[in-house]
């Protein structure tokens, strides 16, 4: 992860949490202009139907990241989602 971590890892640490017992990791880089770059990934028992679909993940993380200075840049899902 790169960036400040700060207001990146306040913002996301309860979606990372909800995700993870669901069998997901969250993980998230930033590119040029602030744009956060998040990375959700499956563990071998990952709920398959446990996440949402992309467009309402890009609302939520969105919504997430207003209080800070940066932007939601993409969601990376696992392949099957």
């Amino acid at each position: 992860m790169t960036g400040d971590p700060q207001p990146l890892e306040g913002a996301l640490s309860v979606f990372r949490d909800t995700l993870a017992a669901d069998g997901y990791q969250l993980s998230w880089s930033v590119e040029d202009a602030g744009r956060v770059v998040i990375r959700i990934t499956a563990g071998a028992d990952a709920c398959a139907d446990c996440l949402v679909p992309l467009p309402v993940m890009e609302a939520i993380m969105a919504d997430a990241l207003a209080p800070t200075p940066y932007t939601l840049g993409r969601i990376e899902l696992p392949a099957a989602s």
